[in-house]
């Protein structure tokens, strides 16, 4: 096989969809299993629609997703490669150059409107698809497509036949609901003269529903999982995992083993079920796969793209919160949440807090008998302070919980939170003080 060159050819609309996301990882995995080159198109000959932010959309979830191209678009409207421009809003003189060449052979004419038709041809139009085998659609009666509209602009099929020669790609990658035009850009590549690339129409996404997954359905965002805190490696596990398979049951399949597995015949036919469920246990079995380092770092990048600054507070004290609320998480989202107590001296008190234990009559009274046990621990650790919490507790007949409650509202002005002992110990001696401290100075 010659040199593999695929394409991801994206409009920029707003949104990175999850469809778009699977095309441009399928193209990714093609190319580096082949050992070619993929490149990146932005398609943003629609100036009515298409955004300089939106486009910064595309780059931003393709990167997230760990999804590098060799030749193509780059931030700031710069190019990668011999072949730029890359977006196509820049090619309008190359689109002109080959209309006239069709129009000079008489392969296109120009309309009263000055709009200019391709001629169709009136033979069968035989698709070989490379996973959905040999199609030929009818042609007898399909009508001579628009390949420049009256205002001088390319059409969309038209200017990808054009980019796909010039760009010399030999496989082209995309969704089942292109399948239907690809007749047409066979015919335009036999007009011009030059051999088409082959495709692989690969099957939709449906919704939970059944329904072709559309922009307003839940996940049909990559945005969506980024500012939820998904990990990227299980989203783009979950990408592989939708319409394409290692033929051996596993769903946890690393990106190294499928790109020396993938290949195009083994992806389904029928088209793929999208379940947010899955997806959601496939980032938890990747979360609990991460080393220390790679949690810590994700969290603290994490927290600080969320506004959360965590520049000052020393390393080996944010570790342990890191560490401590581990288990709580299941995505990024709860991140904030649950590590603000640790970072905030002036926290609030939540309502569960105070109706349920801090305006007990007792628990005044535990808080400062709390303040002074702790207060001549010489060991902080969970095991002593458990230890010391629990004497307390004795002495006075209750059960434990009677002094547990209290202490964790005391210090974090929570009813709930990660094992209190260890969160005592990582919060350490001066600060336990001095939150359970300003809790009975509190009038609540």
């Amino acid at each position: 096989m010659s040199e593999v060159r695929v394409r991801f050819a994206p409009s920029p609309t707003g949104l990175l969809h999850i469809g778009g996301a699977r095309t441009a990882l399928f193209n990714w995995l093609f190319a580096r299993h082949f050992g070619g080159r993929m490149i990146l198109r932005i398609e943003d000959t629609d100036t009515a629609r298409n955004t300089p932010e939106a486009v910064a959309i595309i780059f931003k979830g393709l990167r997230w997703l760990g999804l590098d191209w060799d030749e193509g678009a780059q931030e700031g409207g710069g190019n990668l490669g011999d072949y730029g421009p890359y977006y196509q809003s820049q090619r309008s003189e190359l689109y002109q150059k080959y209309a006239a060449r069709l129009l000079a052979a008489d392969q296109a004419y120009r309309e009263a409107d000055g709009a200019i038709r391709f001629r169709m041809p009136r033979t069968p139009g035989v698709v070989r698809d490379l996973i959905c085998g040999e199609i030929t659609f009818d042609r007898t009666t399909e009508p001579d497509p628009t390949i420049v509209r009256k205002d001088g602009t390319p059409v969309f099929h038209f200017v990808n036949v054009v980019d796909d020669m010039e760009m010399r790609v030999t496989h082209v990658i995309r969704g089942e609901d292109h399948l239907s035009n690809t007749h047409k850009h066979i015919a335009m590549f036999e007009a011009l003269g030059a051999l088409p690339p082959r495709y692989a129409h690969i099957p939709l996404i449906l919704n939970p529903g059944g329904s072709k997954m559309s922009k307003r359905d839940v996940g049909a965002s990559i945005g969506e999982y980024i500012e939820q805190g998904y990990l990227p490696a299980a989203v783009r596990n979950y990408l592989c995992l939708l319409g394409w398979s290692p033929k051996d049951n596993r769903e946890v399949i690393g990106i190294s083993e499928v790109i020396e597995k993938f290949d195009l015949p083994q992806i389904n036919r029928g088209n793929a079920r999208f379940d947010l469920n899955k997806l959601y246990w496939l980032n938890g079995e990747y979360w609990k796969a991460l080393t220390a380092d790679e949690y810590h770092a994700y969290a603290k990048n994490y927290l600080q793209q969320r506004g959360v600054s965590v520049g000052g507070i020393d390393a080996q004290y944010l570790a342990g919160v890191f560490d401590i609320v581990r288990e709580k998480i299941k995505l990024g989202r709860d991140l904030p949440d649950w590590v603000e107590p640790f970072f905030n001296e002036e926290f609030a008190y939540d309502e569960k807090s105070l109706m349920v234990t801090l305006r007990e009559p007792e628990a005044r009274a535990r808080i400062e008998k709390l303040s002074a046990a702790f207060g001549t621990v010489g060991e902080w650790t969970a095991a002593r302070l458990e230890e010391t919490l629990k004497a307390l507790a004795a002495a006075d007949g209750v059960k434990a919980g009677a002094y547990v409650h209290p202490c964790r509202a005391g210090v974090a002005g929570r009813a709930v939170g990660p094992s209190l002992y260890h969160m005592l110990e990582v919060m350490g001696q001066e600060r336990v003080l001095a939150r359970l401290r300003r809790t009975l100075t509190m009038n609540f």
